[in-house]
């Protein structure tokens, strides 16, 4: 046996139960993996409160660390006590998961477990991000909202280290502070950003803006914009964008909108361990750090989900089984 969070129906934290559970039994190509630490997500938050259909019972969690200790029938690139990562795994918020080999990720020396867990999906985000939806180059300016937030952080210590000009959003001043410690440029209130952006760019608008909190910013976003601009709105923290006319791309100035999401950028295992390569090298090397802005025993799921819900937590979420 071990412990799981069950969710029995959809509705709010308390909903999740800290239950007794069978321990799962590795099947071909499959990895058991003795969870050492889970990330928390906003998309489980949405699962818990039914606004994402999931069948319940239902265990949340889709990144975690942790060590193999069984391998299923097949499995060639993992060994028992190998040490591994997943953004892409499912019933994470358990003491033991499973994990489909091709989507696990080797964790190297120099990257702690709390780390490994924190890294996956906010990092590969960035790096996709950058890299991939919009390729930053030296000498670029980019907006980037949530500037303190766990993607937020991460994706200004990668764009300062590309050579681009980084202005960011945050909401209070203890959450500006971390946005400058991790090296933006300039960093704004909600309240009036795109009016600040034009003067901050003399008028003429940045090459990019990566938008994830959606509804509340998604107009100021595309206003930032200099002439042929891109918008990479990646996710909806504030709630889902409107129906948009492709005539206000036009009249913007040829602009690009774009919504991607991390699933599309980890088609193969050659697109994992690139992202996460690099992104757990610059991890181990000291050049990207990775801020645990609160821990939880996994017991106290409900409470990470409260306080996550209520903008309380920055920088990354993490559970200890």
């Amino acid at each position: 046996m071990t412990h799981a969070i069950v969710a029995r129906q959809a509705g709010g934290p308390e909903v999740l139960e800290y239950a007794d559970v069978e321990r799962p039994v590795p099947g071909p190509g499959q990895l058991l993996v003795k969870v050492a630490a889970v990330g928390v997500n906003f998309i489980e938050t949405y699962q818990r409160g039914g606004m994402y259909q999931v069948p319940f019972p239902f265990t949340p969690g889709s990144e975690a660390a942790g060590t193999v200790e069984e391998v299923g029938e097949g499995v060639e690139s993992f060994t028992i006590g190998s040490r591994v990562a997943t953004a892409e795994g499912s019933r994470c918020y358990a003491g033991y998961t499973l994990i489909d080999e091709a989507k696990a990720l080797p964790v190297p020396d120099g990257v702690d477990d709390l780390t490994a867990a924190a890294l996956p999906l906010q990092g590969m985000t960035a790096h996709y991000l950058i890299n991939s939806s919009f390729r930053v180059e030296p000498g670029h300016t980019v907006l980037t909202h949530a500037g303190a937030g766990g993607v937020g952080l991460l994706l200004t210590q990668l764009l300062k280290e590309r050579g681009a000009r980084v202005i960011t959003t945050v909401s209070s001043d203890a959450k500006a502070e971390l946005a400058r410690a991790a090296g933006a440029d300039h960093v704004l209130r909600y309240d009036g950003f795109p009016h600040h952006v034009r003067e901050l760019t003399n008028g003429q608008g940045v090459d990019v803006v990566y938008d994830g909190v959606g509804r509340n910013t998604f107009d100021g976003s595309l206003s930032c914009l200099r002439t042929r601009g891109m918008l990479v709105l990646f996710g909806a923290a504030s709630g889902a964008v409107p129906p948009v006319d492709p005539q206000r791309l036009n009249a913007g100035g040829s602009l690009t909108l774009t919504r991607p999401t991390l699933g599309h950028f980890l088609l193969n295992q050659q697109e994992r361990r690139w992202r996460s390569g690099e992104i757990f090298a610059a991890a181990a090397n000291g050049s990207l750090k990775v801020r645990i802005g609160a821990r939880y025993p996994l017991s106290q799921a409900a409470q990470a989900h409260r306080d996550l819900e209520a903008r309380n937590t920055t920088g990354k979420v993490i559970l200890i089984p």
